[in-house]
């Protein structure tokens, strides 16, 4: 039987992902490109590389935690400065243009764009942050890997309907203030886990 309290992780994991993955620029270039493209094989692309990069994010966490383990407050803090120090790049580069230009076929155009746009991206670190929180590598990579999934699924869906609708660097403002405020609430946590007496 399957604990409730995984369960509950799943679906944090997941939703959280999923939800941020919606709002990030990633998932409006791929709406683009679905809407461009033929969808299933655009969905094709999508899907493996957000497997390849989340099984990277996996990886990077585990690695960080083993050797690290034993120093949870320096993981938590570090994941709290990367989230504000991304929050940080993400406002310094608003506004400017992140276009992707290839002749290839469209399933290898997909996993190539998702690919150079989720390396380094806020859901890879969120991953690695969640990765220390769990201490559950294979949760954390299945629930991600879903939510990412998921995500590639509707964009893929969206695109041929409203694909040249999308204005995604209006949304990008709410995940830098996303970011900045996780980001400060990771470190306080890091520094005084009794302010979340929940967690």
């Amino acid at each position: 039987m399957v604990d409730s309290g995984t369960v509950a992780e799943f679906v944090l994991i997941f939703g959280f992902i999923a939800g941020l993955e919606l709002v990030d620029r990633t998932n409006f270039a791929l709406i683009g490109l679905a809407a461009r493209e033929p969808p299933a094989q655009v969905w094709v692309g999508a899907t493996a590389a957000f497997i390849v990069t989340t099984i990277l994010s996996v990886a990077i966490g585990s690695a960080l935690l083993a050797v690290l383990g034993g120093q949870i407050l320096y993981l938590r803090l570090g994941g709290g400065i990367l989230l504000l120090g991304y929050a940080g790049y993400l406002a310094l580069s608003h506004g400017t243009d992140r276009a992707f230009r290839t002749s290839r076929t469209a399933t290898i155009t997909a996993f190539l764009l998702i690919l150079l746009l989720e390396i380094g991206d806020t859901t890879m670190i969120f991953t690695m942050n969640f990765v220390f929180a769990t201490a559950d590598p294979l949760l954390v990579g299945v629930a991600a890997g879903l939510g990412l999934v998921a995500v590639a699924t509707s964009a893929c869906l969206l695109g041929p309907r409203i694909g040249a609708r999308i204005e995604p660097k209006n949304l990008e403002k709410f995940v830098i203030v996303l970011l900045a405020g996780v980001g400060v609430l990771t470190v306080i946590y890091a520094l005084s886990p009794s302010s979340f007496p929940a967690l």
